[in-house]
């Protein structure tokens, strides 16, 4: 399933993936993939995201 929450995140931030990806410590494919739904993060990851998006794990990566 893909994450568009994550992407909204980023996009409202004007953030790219590139950026994200340096912020967090991963590669922009890394996010890219991720975004797509197609790699599960590690919990670790998970929270490095949200919290370079100023987000809670509940708003990325909690599906309703």
């Amino acid at each position: 399933m893909k994450n568009l929450k994550m992407k909204s995140a980023r996009a409202i931030l004007d953030m790219s993936q590139e950026e994200l990806a340096e912020a967090v410590g991963v590669t922009r494919q890394t996010i890219g993939m991720i975004e797509a739904g197609k790699f599960n993060p590690s919990l670790q990851l998970c929270i490095a995201i949200c919290k370079t998006l100023g987000k809670t794990l509940n708003d990325i990566f909690w599906e309703v």
